[in-house]
């Protein structure tokens, strides 16, 4: 097979699977891009309207103003992750994933099909959220550059671990364990409501093994030019975490682990 031949050829598998998992998106989009709306909403309406009056300011900023890049970070997070959860176990449940592994894609276009769809749905969600958020808050723009590769580079990364998640799910409910006793947590551990300029030393300190803290700065930054961590260690960070869990993606799926009975 010629290489353009070849090259051809992924494309149009990469195209399949995206255009599969987008199509899968928005046939059922009152499940996979309202809820969260709706979900963010609330938590304007609650912590930034009630709550934040008596806050007040925080890193500078009115407490409104300060959530609304953790929040938005929070919608892409949850949707990148579940989507290709849920998606990817799908597959295997239904029996699709066969087709794939007998086909001649190799597997880091598979995974990248995947990992595409789920980016989709995390982009489509945190732009609503954002339209919702400059309702309450106002439209901020400080780094344009900034914003979209932090947001494209986190939603690969919780894609990738997403992915890792539904390939040693056995059932439906393995899908869910990741996401409620170890995402949720450091999510909401990660500065979405809070400077973690104000924690106490020791409690500061471990924050910063979350590695959602440097994501969640990074996008605070790019929207509003404000950052407890500095720029170059939170792209390491989030970049590091990227190639480890492309390379263990890679290595899973080549080995077949969970994928072959």
């Amino acid at each position: 097979m010629s290489v353009e031949v070849s090259a051809r050829s992924y494309w149009i598998g990469y195209q399949t699977i995206l255009i599969k998992e987008i199509t899968r998106i928005l046939r059922i989009w009152a499940q996979t891009l309202i809820p969260p709306v709706i979900t963010m909403s609330l938590y304007f309406v609650i912590f930034g309207a009630i709550i934040g009056r008596r806050v007040g300011e925080m890193g500078g900023l009115p407490y409104m103003e300060f959530i609304v890049p953790g929040l938005i970070m929070l919608s892409v997070i949850t949707n990148s992750y579940g989507n290709i959860t849920s998606s990817f176990f799908g597959a295997k449940f239904g029996k699709h994933v066969e087709e794939l592994l007998v086909s001649p894609l190799p597997p880091w276009i598979i995974l990248a099909g995947y990992v595409s769809g789920a980016v989709f749905r995390a982009l489509a969600v945190g732009l609503l959220v954002w339209l919702v958020a400059a309702f309450f808050a106002g439209f901020h723009m400080h780094n344009l550059l900034v914003t979209i590769s932090i947001l494209l580079l986190t939603s690969i990364v919780f894609a990738l671990a997403g992915f890792i998640n539904a390939i040693y799910a056995r059932k439906f409910d393995d899908i869910s364990i990741i996401p409620t006793f170890v995402l949720q947590p450091l999510t909401y551990l990660g500065g979405v409501f809070f400077s973690v300029s104000l924690l106490p030393g020791i409690a500061q300190q471990i924050a910063l093994i979350n590695p959602i803290v440097y994501m969640v700065n990074a996008f605070r930054y790019g929207l509003l030019g404000v950052s407890d961590i500095p720029l170059w260690i939170a792209y390491a960070i989030t970049l590091g975490f990227a190639s480890l869990l492309f390379f263990i993606c890679l290595t899973l799926i080549e080995r077949g682990v969970g994928l072959r009975s």
